[in-house]
């Protein structure tokens, strides 16, 4: 052992981050950490989490300015002002490596847990905003799609409201499906002028869901007022055409809170019965990159910042599940419960350690630890 030198210190600094960013997983940087107090000072003060983040996820790179200007994900507080630049540093690494560990590595279309609200409903709930969750726009002979109330005026706009699968998604496109009356003379599609869409969370949280706990009540017209957006997208020309349209934002979003509005701007198709326009939507898809179930975010103020959490407990739970789940014949549920059992097994040990050490599990939350917590090789992730 008197024989062993430290790399960093005998290759430097330049070719000692050169090495360590061709590893591929955040959690391998984070046992460099636990290697020495030298190491991990060398991995802080370089950002080497946050340039193997940018690395994995390039998408994060749009956001990463507002993460770190604005103290947005788990929010430092500074102490003594010596102390400021460190401590922004070691909360830049806790939030980076988080964020290439927590979001999803694969990109999803089905980002949408359940639709809240829409800001008028023709008939409900028969043309309810739930109905634009379904991918056809015909279910079992019957139209699937959501309509708003009649208006004169063409000019009049509406609002779609959906609740994401995670407070924290990372956001790339919106598909939206104008809907084609089939059933009506010439069958018209009610396709909107345009479209624009915000992302941001919801002002109380407990109002929220008092006011959509019941299906029953007049939870299709939550108002929009209960929501701070914190993202506004450029609108969007919509073409009136029965198809799934595809809107790309400029630049990835990374939505904390997790509420996505779908504003229609305009109206181009009149109804003969009645001489009234309308807007009538099939579907609505969201694609990015969530949260894995295992992670979490909680809310601290209205401004939209908030710590992260780390649940462990989840991913047995979905493990549990997963074990004990049949599929269409024996073979396929013992090899279900096998790789179960692997991932389970694989989780363990030192990636149990990573993650407790930088993100403590819930319900404390990462900016409660100035420094590393004490490892608990015990648990199990």
């Amino acid at each position: 052992m008197d024989n062993c030198g430290d790399f960093i210190q005998l290759l430097g600094p330049d070719m000692s981050m050169k090495i360590l960013m061709h590893l591929d997983n955040p959690a391998d940087l984070i046992r460099v950490c636990l290697v020495s107090s030298s190491w991990r000072q060398f991995v802080t003060a370089n950002g080497l989490c946050k340039e193997l983040c940018l690395k994995l996820l390039p998408e994060i790179s749009s956001v990463a300015h507002t993460i770190e200007v604005n103290n947005l994900i788990d929010p430092v507080k500074l102490k003594q002002r010596d102390g400021s630049e460190l401590e922004c540093l070691r909360r830049n690494q806790r939030v980076y490596a988080f964020l290439a560990r927590a979001l999803n590595p694969f990109t999803r279309k089905d980002c949408i847990s359940e639709a809240i609200s829409a800001s008028s409903t023709d008939n409900y709930p028969e043309e309810s905003i739930h109905n634009t969750l379904e991918p056809q726009d015909r279910i079992e002979h019957r139209a699937s799609y959501w309509s708003s109330e009649g208006q004169n005026d063409p000019a009049v706009s509406e609002t779609l409201i959906y609740k994401l699968m995670a407070k924290m998604c990372l956001v790339t496109e919106i598909h939206v499906q104008p809907f084609q009356a089939f059933f009506q003379y010439g069958f018209p599609i009610y396709s909107s002028k345009a479209v624009r869409f915000r992302m941001g969370h919801p002002r109380l949280l407990e109002e929220l869901h008092s006011d959509t706990g019941d299906s029953s009540t007049c939870s299709h017209k939550f108002a929009d007022n209960k929501f701070i957006w914190t993202y506004i997208s450029p609108e969007f020309p919509m073409v009136q055409e029965n198809c799934l349209q595809k809107f790309k934002l400029p630049e990835p979003v990374l939505c904390i809170g997790g509420f996505l509005q779908v504003e229609l701007l305009g109206r181009v198709q009149r109804q003969e019965m009645d001489g009234l326009y309308y807007i009538c939507i099939s579907h609505v898809q969201i694609v990015g990159r969530p949260l894995l179930p295992r992670f979490d975010i909680e809310m601290l103020d209205a401004t939209g910042r908030c710590a992260l959490k780390y649940l462990p407990e989840t991913k047995n739970c979905m493990l549990s599940s997963s074990g004990s789940a049949k599929g269409h014949n024996g073979a396929y549920s013992l090899f279900h419960t096998f790789t179960a059992r692997l991932l389970l097994r694989g989780t363990r040990g030192w990636e149990q350690m990573i993650l407790n050490t930088l993100i403590p599990a819930s319900p404390a939350c990462a900016n409660d630890a100035d420094d590393e917590p004490p490892l608990h090789p015990e648990n199990c992730s």
